[in-house]
């Protein structure tokens, strides 16, 4: 095949201008100055997907199984997240967050959860019923963990910073640039876009719910593909958020794949209640009416889904109900906060999440990178991959540096 005509060289090529790939941007600019880097991003501003629709917490690392990627990366980009917003001048609170126990059955869960924090080197500590009921009088619970470390910011203002930073260092910003291929031609890779072909030494993708598309456009097929679940949340009245003072989390069930309903903060004084877990229609399916006949079509033909709902079925479908009955939510929020009333919840705006699943079912965990000639695709990047986004960054550099003489 003849190459197609060429309009720009660079050393880097960076797909995907939510938080993961401006930081993988900001460390390559890093750690070698002067390198020719060009960020492309589909939409007309940054973080627009799950940098600009999550709950906006720095996570501590409580969860993550020791050893994990998720582990050492959130724990590393937790320092440097709140370090980042303290010098630029961005909000960052730590607010601290509870895990609760809500009866008796949950306690060996809770202590679990304790021992894997610890494992992780997370400060954690246990409250008892009296403890809790000093630090969040409205919530209910037999015991708690308290995770200090843990806190609040505005993603989409950081990720906003950081474009601008990466503007005074030189890089190549273009928004509103669609990727439609990538070939491989010897050294280099040729990236097709609707604006013309641009010729890079190293191509990286960090396309979130995009990012299994992107891999089999650059000829390969994709370690897992992405199933979009869209989170629907509901925020106290500002006259009700006087609740709760921390983050409040339920202990997470092991029966279900996601951490269930649980009650954030963030940086404006707000507090959201949720979210929900519902299949989306499509890969920006923020509203139920949001359907794509793609996206149809690949939930129709996916063996992981088939199977993946096979093994959670009774979950899926409470999560549905309580999507589409606001009582059953209302529910849900009260096992930690039983003062609240349907009257205090109003609906907020959704997020859709990237769930990367393997082809027999099985939910991909942790981080996942995928190798394809010249390019490095960063195929999973869940929560917490905001707060570890600077850890993610560098890691994404090392791999893509080490492929340029």
């Amino acid at each position: 095949m003849t190459p197609p005509s060429v309009a720009d060289t660079v050393d880097v090529a960076v797909v995907g201008g939510g938080i993961v790939g401006l930081a993988a941007a900001r460390a390559l600019l890093r750690a070698r100055p002067g390198l020719r880097l060009c960020l492309l991003e589909r939409e007309q501003g940054w973080g627009r997907h799950q940098t600009g629709h999550n709950s906006g917490v720095i996570h501590s690392g409580l969860y993550y199984a020791p050893g994990s990627l998720k582990a050492r990366l959130t724990r590393e980009g937790l320092r440097e997240m709140y370090a980042f917003c303290a010098e630029q001048g961005l909000p960052a609170e730590r607010c601290g967050k509870v895990v609760v126990a809500s009866d008796a059955s949950e306690l060996p869960r809770l202590e679990a959860l304790y021992e894997r924090g610890r494992a992780n080197g997370v400060r954690v500590e246990r409250l008892t019923r009296a403890q809790l009921r000093a630090r969040e009088p409205h919530i209910a619970g037999a015991a708690a963990l308290l995770v200090p470390e843990t806190g609040i910011t505005d993603y989409g203002a950081v990720a906003e910073r950081i474009a601008a930073l990466l503007a005074e260092d030189g890089a190549d910003l273009r928004l509103g640039t669609t990727v439609q291929g990538i070939e491989t031609h010897g050294e280099a890779a040729l990236v097709a876009t609707d604006r013309g072909t641009l010729r890079a030494r190293q191509v990286v993708t960090a396309a979130g719910l995009h990012s299994d598309l992107l891999v089999r456009a650059s000829g390969a097929a994709p370690k897992a593909a992405i199933v979009p679940f869209r989170g629907e949340y509901f925020h106290l009245r500002p006259e009700r958020t006087d609740l709760v003072r921390h983050l409040v989390y339920p202990v997470p069930d092991p029966a279900f794949p996601f951490l269930g309903v649980h009650l954030t903060r963030s940086v404006d004084g707000g507090v959201h209640a949720g979210p929900s877990a519902v299949l989306a229609l499509s890969r920006h399916g923020y509203r139920r009416r949001d359907v794509s006949a793609r996206t149809l079509r690949e939930l129709a033909a996916s063996r992981g889904l088939r199977l993946l709902a096979r093994r959670y079925w009774r979950a899926g479908l409470a999560e549905m109900a309580r999507s589409a009955a606001k009582p059953l939510f209302v529910r849900g929020v009260r096992r930690l906060l039983p003062e609240v009333r349907g009257r205090d919840l109003v609906r907020a705006e959704a997020g859709v999440r990237a769930q990367a699943l393997t082809p027999d079912g099985a939910l991909v965990d942790d981080f996942l990178f995928q190798r394809e000639g010249r390019c490095l695709h960063v195929v999973n990047a869940p929560s917490p991959a905001a707060t570890a986004s600077f850890a993610i960054g560098r890691a994404i550099a090392e791999r893509a540096l080490s492929e340029i003489a």
